[in-house]
């Protein structure tokens, strides 16, 4: 069951009730409108914790916003925080609607849309289903710097299943990195090693290198001496 983040905010808001200003939003959420599956993703740059204003903003225009989001537990003297944070910071991902560019780029908060060359920049589906899957799912998941080498895997059940990414490890807890490499970002979820496979094709030199590899045989390969340096 995915966990669930409120969000304050100061304008006219939700659309169950006009009156309220407490919207309940999923740890990923993927605003609903009429526009096509088909379309494309793309993402926006916004202003440093601005994120959560800029999805509701876009979503009243009727654009379909995702903007994956993560638990992180903050710590003081006398009391903690359970706080939901992006997990993208300063972006989030909208679907369709690249003919009303000049709608988003006039909501207050963003800076500017990504572009590949002089055309908008699109994000693969599939990277973008990894990413809800893993926000959504009832794994831990948290930014991870950006990866791009390693063992490429595949999971082969649970919530992520038919999944793929880089398997890594970090102390006891095995972890698949998944990237959206238009960002040059990665997040992290954990799971399990008997739930993962290798990719086809097999292990190349790079991953061979690496702390922690499977085999063609799905057979977990660590380097103890490796992994006790991490």
């Amino acid at each position: 069951m995915a966990h669930r983040a409120k969000l304050y905010l100061d304008g006219p808001i939700s659309r169950r009730s006009p009156k309220t200003r407490e919207l309940e939003l999923p740890i990923s959420e993927t605003f609903e409108s009429g526009l096509l599956a088909a379309s494309p993703w793309w993402a926006v740059y916004t202003r440093h914790q601005h994120e959560k204003v800029v999805a509701e903003m876009l979503s009243a225009k009727d654009f379909e916003v995702f903007l994956p989001l993560y638990e992180s537990t903050r710590r003081w003297k006398d009391r903690r925080k359970v706080l939901h944070l992006p997990l993208f910071p300063c972006y989030l991902f909208v679907r369709g609607g690249i003919d009303r560019k000049l709608q988003v780029v006039t909501t207050p908060g963003i800076h500017m849309i990504l572009y590949r060359g002089d055309r908008v920049a699109i994000i693969p589906d599939r990277e973008i289903e990894a990413i809800q899957r893993a926000a959504d799912g009832p794994c831990r998941v948290e930014p991870h710097p950006f990866l791009k080498c390693g063992t490429r895997v595949r999971v082969t059940r649970g919530s992520l299943e038919g999944v793929e990414g880089i398997l890594i490890r970090k102390k006891n807890l095995y972890r698949l990195v998944l990237s959206v490499d238009m960002l040059a970002q990665s997040v992290a979820v954990e799971v399990h090693a008997g739930d993962v496979e290798p990719c086809s094709g097999g292990v190349d030199r790079a991953a061979r290198n690496s702390p922690v590899y499977l085999d063609r045989n799905r057979v977990l390969n660590v380097s103890s001496a490796r992994i006790a340096a991490l």
